[in-house]
């Protein structure tokens, strides 16, 4: 049932890591917390610098229908993602974007964190943002419990970077944990939608 499912999208640039995040998330619901889940991804024709978005639906029971219909939460890395990818955002879903490099934001039910900027002032390396991002994530998502989301990242990152990911990953939780998600509106209603809601 439609009720049961929790569907989320994450897009970004080819090279921003958007398909493994996807995936460590799917296996931290699926393999570390025992829900049904199904994890599909898309590229862009350029593949490396274009765009990308990746979806994991999570259910209680089986699930019908692997992509997503009306995401509950998006996690944008850029502004062309963000733009090409918002179209079915749930009215009271929630949105995570990288504030580095978004600007442009289509709705009041958001939460910006500087991924890519904190990655690069505190790691030196900008190429963990994808981690940083996951943390937040981690801490946002009511479908994953963050020590299953860290040991799938652990379990899925070569070894000798396992330092580095699980530090990013504990950066983005931190940020995170300084939102208020209550002082968000609680929905959006669109023109189209005004009298639906």
């Amino acid at each position: 049932m439609k009720e049961n499912r929790y569907e989320i999208r994450i897009g970004g640039s080819g090279g921003q890591g958007v398909i493994l995040m996807a995936v460590i998330l799917a296996e931290a619901v699926g393999v570390y917390g025992g829900q049904f889940v199904c994890q599909t991804q898309s590229y862009g024709p350029e593949a490396r610098g274009g765009k990308s978005k990746a979806e994991v639906v999570v259910s209680g029971t089986e699930i019908d229908y692997p992509k997503v219909i009306q995401m509950d939460l998006f996690l944008a890395m850029n502004q062309p993602s963000l733009d090409a990818y918002f179209y079915d955002f749930k009215p009271n879903g929630l949105l995570l974007v990288d504030s580095t490099f978004v600007e442009q934001i289509p709705t009041s039910r958001v939460i910006a964190i500087p991924f890519t900027r904190i990655a690069r002032q505190e790691f030196k390396q900008e190429m963990v943002a994808n981690m940083v991002a996951l943390g937040a994530l981690g801490h946002l998502c009511p479908q994953v419990r963050v020590e299953h989301l860290r040991e799938a990242l652990l379990a899925r990152v070569p070894p000798h970077t396992r330092a580095l990911n699980g530090d990013a990953f504990a950066a983005g939780l931190a940020a995170a944990q300084g939102v208020d998600l209550a002082a968000l509106p609680h929905s959006i209603v669109s023109e189209e939608q005004g009298d639906e809601v």
